[in-house]
């Protein structure tokens, strides 16, 4: 058996959940080569994104906190609205946490991805942008990889972060695919209206839910969510008019906040999916995390917290255990299941209430629950 130290581990996809991964990985004393398809490591995409306490603390584990806090908007609270803007009921949110951390977080996501990204550089590790691994060959000691760069390389590991339509899960013979779940969400970063101070929720109007999330001092994200419609149907010139169309239905902030719905470049249209994979997470010395695994819509803000969980259970695993077998995958995968899906099946279930207009669904039960039940170590 070698050493730790002498292990080497290849990392497929610099988002949340592979940077995360080569951090602690490095951290541990085990070489790491990262790469990444995107020439840009996607430094200057995305909207915004929502960080609750569980997703802190392991930012806080990767080191980066600081940096997290003082990029971001932290917030306690989530608001309620008609769609006219007139505030129903607010709502304390729990710190899933920790109480020495805050409930929430907004921030930029490419701000997120370049806190990561530096911390990835500063540990160490190997990166490679615009580079995919073109093939897989596995033995009982490792996996031989070939890239698209006409390279090779020998790894005792690889780990598949390499998103929802992860091309590493199906090259190892993972079947399992997301599946839409009926809703879609326009994105947009916009200036942060003076007193929008925490995330607010429109249910109805000309959509499903309109909603924002403060992301710094002066910025926020801003979505609307409707039912599910042929992408190919919709130009992408169209986009800043498909999401002001709908936006202008809602008060509040709202008026402010479609004055900058203006240039199609800046507006993502995404569907909703629901992914998890119920069977093993690896094969051999391939194993997933993050979207690869598992995603869920972004009903309870916890898709990115599922992908931070994943690497900080793995890592602690990979560090502290001489084998690398099939015994640690596999208590990697059941530690991570069932809250897992708890997530995804609770974020499914509050879409479909939406979807289904049931009216006296128990929302606020179901949140509370999930939440609650974060609070825990992962």
């Amino acid at each position: 058996m070698s050493e730790p130290h002498s292990r080497s581990v290849l990392v497929v996809g610099g988002g949340a959940s592979g940077n995360s991964v080569v951090i602690l990985l490095r951290r541990a004393g085990i070489t790491v080569d990262l790469i990444e398809a995107s020439p840009d490591w996607h430094s200057s995409t995305g909207s915004g994104i929502t960080l609750q306490g569980n997703a802190l603390r392991v930012l806080r584990e990767l080191g980066v906190w600081e940096q997290v806090s003082a990029s971001g908007f932290a917030f306690g609270s989530v608001g309620v609205t008609a769609p006219d803007g007139t505030v129903l009921f607010v709502a304390e949110d729990i710190q899933t946490g920790g109480p020495d951390l805050p409930a929430t977080v907004g921030m930029q996501r490419p701000r997120l991805q370049q806190i990561l990204s530096d911390a990835v550089r500063a540990s160490g590790a190997t990166v490679r942008l615009g580079v995919t691994a073109e093939s897989l060959e596995q033995d009982a000691d490792g996996v031989s990889v070939r890239f698209s760069d006409g390279t090779d390389g020998r790894y005792d590991l690889v780990v598949a972060a390499d998103g929802l339509n992860s091309a590493t899960r199906a090259a190892i013979g993972i079947t399992d695919k997301p599946a839409p779940t009926g809703m879609a969400i326009w994105r947009i970063a916009a200036p942060r209206p003076e007193g929008l101070e925490r995330t607010n929720l429109a249910y109805g109007g000309p959509a499903y839910i309109a909603g924002y999330c403060p992301t710094s001092d002066h910025t926020i994200y801003a979505y609307v969510v409707e039912g599910c419609r042929n992408r190919a149907s919709i130009p992408p010139q169209s986009y800043a008019d498909e999401m002001r169309e709908l936006a202008q239905g809602y008060g509040g902030f709202w008026p402010e906040i479609v004055k900058h719905i203006d240039d199609p470049a800046k507006v993502n249209y995404t569907w909703f999916d629901r992914h998890l994979v119920e069977g093993p997470w690896h094969r051999g010395r391939v194993v997933l995390v993050g979207d690869a695994a598992h995603c869920c819509p972004p009903t309870l803000a916890q898709g990115a917290a599922m992908s931070l969980e994943d690497a900080s259970v793995l890592c602690e695993l990979l560090a502290t255990r001489d084998d690398w077998d099939d015994q640690l995958f596999t208590d990697y995968r059941d530690r991570r299941l069932p809250r897992v899906r708890m997530v995804v099946d609770a974020s499914v279930q509050l879409g479909q209430w939406t979807l289904d207009g049931v009216r006296d669904a128990d929302v606020p039960g179901l949140m509370g629950r999930t939440m609650n039940a974060l609070k825990d170590l992962p």
